[in-house]
């Protein structure tokens, strides 16, 4: 016959303590309230706030950016177009920037 020994395994009662604290985490930070993590909106930064990435071109629209992204990334240079406070920016990496203009010079002429 065997004797119980008193001994309490604690992994389920930690395995549902964190599982409990990550769903309360995840109902925050999903939530609808103006306190959530993810509903604050975006906000626009200066064309400086982007990291490495360097603006190439100033495009008059969004369609316009895009059609200027779209030749960029046919000629294998990574763009990203965004919406920063002084209006739309293309942006390139330092490395790309003389081969950007380039191409966007060219479509422009």
């Amino acid at each position: 016959m065997r004797q119980h020994s008193g001994h309490v395994s604690w992994a389920p009662f930690i395995a549902f303590a964190a599982v409990g604290v990550l769903i309360l985490v995840l109902r925050w930070a999903y939530s609808s309230r103006r306190d959530s993590l993810l509903s604050t909106p975006a906000r626009r930064g200066r064309p400086s706030d982007y990291g490495l990435l360097v603006p190439v071109a100033s495009p008059e629209s969004q369609a316009a950016g895009e059609r200027a992204g779209q030749r960029l990334e046919a000629a294998g240079i990574k763009a990203t177009l965004t919406r920063t406070d002084s209006g739309l920016r293309l942006l390139v990496f330092p490395d790309d920037l003389p081969a950007a203009r380039r191409i966007l010079d060219e479509q422009a002429n």
